[in-house]
């Protein structure tokens, strides 16, 4: 039996390690899941363990190097941002890979707003609210003002999705995916790194920019891989719709944070704008998409284990919970609205599904204020929602009902940000046309009964 050809992608999340094949038709063949435990950095401070995953990704070039039925074409990856490998001349890490939650020190981010312009002006120029060492730019910044031995050693930073990639390419390269996510390096209204960057030298240690499309062979012969130089994992989330859809959409990109995505706003954002957590990503193509978060995945969980424990249910209850337009009803005539779940006195509720209902009916309010962020100025008529959310009947009847002009689909995508990166160097190993049913759909229609209760 002939081998089938397949892609494979290599997609590395906070929690889990994910190898996905896919075939010509953008079927998932194949795929295996990991786990790291954490360690930590010379600080104490949790970081993602480094050497498990390299070694991970080596041992998912054996495992597919194996697998005789399949025939692997290429290989890309994705991965969350805001983290960089320092590298040596030898390709070797410096530093641990340090976590993006990690405490910026105060003085030192007072004096890189003080040197270049002050907070709001250049949260402005970079599309990126101050967020510390979420902002990825800040980290190569205190390296080289803290640790300045280290620095002087350092041939390349390298994002994290750039660095799988340099592990089986051997290519060090940059990525515009990973510079355009609220990492304080890309001036937006010059459409190029901002002036901070060569002033403080670090345009000889980011590696060229190189375009999405573009491969390379893997330096593991005998197997001739081309190999992509990876995705910052939101952007590689877009891609799918943006290669299915013409006319404007937004896409909330539900998961721990649910991400709402216009790449139809060109307006510049506001200060205003940024001190409510609104920022601007770079699409594959380089063109910015304005963004804005909200952590409703974590408030979620965290939220049902506090009824489940109250209630003494199992967790597990509330995944299929049936939306009851009731209940929605009643909600709002006996509770006060407006306040967050976590302020809610569980005794107050009847039962834990009448809670539940509340707990989304709260989030979907903090959702409507997210998204409408990125929807002001924009023609967008049609919203996509993916991830955990999109299986939440509740969750997506209340959308619907506070938006009762703009379509509202739940989308079902196998794996959207991998899919991405997999689409991402289609014409590099793909001889097919791009398949046009690799988005299913599910269109909610705002209830009127809904609609008069909110």
């Amino acid at each position: 039996m002939a081998s089938i050809p397949v892609i494979a992608i290599i997609d590395v999340g906070k929690t889990n390690k994910k190898l996905f094949l896919f075939d010509e038709d953008y079927n998932i063949v194949h795929e295996r899941s990991a786990r790291f435990t954490e360690t930590t950095d010379e600080d104490g401070d949790p970081c993602e363990n480094l050497e498990s995953l390299r070694l991970s990704v080596f041992d998912s070039l054996r495992f597919v190097s194996s697998q005789n039925k399949f025939d692997v074409k290429a290989i890309n990856f994705s991965a969350y941002g805001a983290s960089f490998v320092y590298i040596d001349e030898e390709g070797a890490p410096l530093t641990p890979l340090y976590n993006y939650l990690k405490q910026y020190p105060p003085q030192l981010k007072e004096d890189f707003y003080s040197q270049y312009g002050g907070e709001e002006l250049f949260s402005v120029q970079t599309a990126s609210p101050v967020l510390g060492s979420l902002n990825s730019g800040m980290q190569v910044y205190r390296l080289k003002h803290e640790k300045a031995d280290i620095f002087k050693r350092l041939k390349y930073a390298l994002h994290l999705p750039q660095y799988l990639s340099y592990l089986v390419s051997g290519r060090a390269c940059s990525d515009i995916t990973s510079i355009g996510c609220h990492t304080n390096l890309w001036d937006f209204k010059k459409a190029a790194y901002h002036n901070w960057v060569n002033k403080e030298g670090f345009d000889k240690v980011f590696a060229p920019i190189v375009p999405y499309h573009e491969t390379v062979p893997s330096v593991f012969p005998p197997d001739a891989y081309k190999v992509g130089a990876g995705l910052h994992d939101s952007s590689a989330a877009l891609i799918p719709y943006l290669l299915n859809f013409r006319e404007p959409f937004a896409l909330i990109s539900s998961g721990t944070w649910c991400i709402s995505l216009n790449p139809f706003n060109n307006t510049p954002l506001t200060p205003e704008e940024l001190r409510q957590d609104c920022l601007c990503y770079l699409d594959f193509k380089g063109n910015p998409v304005k963004a804005s978060r909200l952590f409703a995945g974590y408030m979620h969980d965290e939220q049902v284990k506090r009824i489940a424990d109250h209630f003494q249910q199992d967790p597990v209850r509330y995944r299929n919970v049936v939306f009851d337009a009731v209940t929605v009803r009643n909600l709002r005539a006996q509770y006060p609205q407006g306040i967050s779940f976590e302020q809610r006195d569980l005794s107050a509720f009847t039962s834990d599904i009448q809670a539940y209902h509340q707990l989304i009916a709260d989030l979907v309010v903090q959702q409507v204020q997210s998204t409408q962020l990125v929807l002001s100025g924009s023609p967008v008529k049609r919203i996509f929602v993916d991830g955990g959310f999109s299986k939440n009947g509740i969750y997506m009847n209340l959308l619907a009902a506070a938006f009762p002009g703009i379509e509202i689909y739940a989308a079902t995508i196998a794996q959207a940000t991998s899919l991405g990166a997999a689409l991402a160097i289609h014409q590099s190993w793909n001889k097919k046309n791009i398949p046009n049913n690799i988005i299913e759909l599910m269109y909610y229609s705002p209830q009127i009964d809904v609609i008069s209760a909110i």
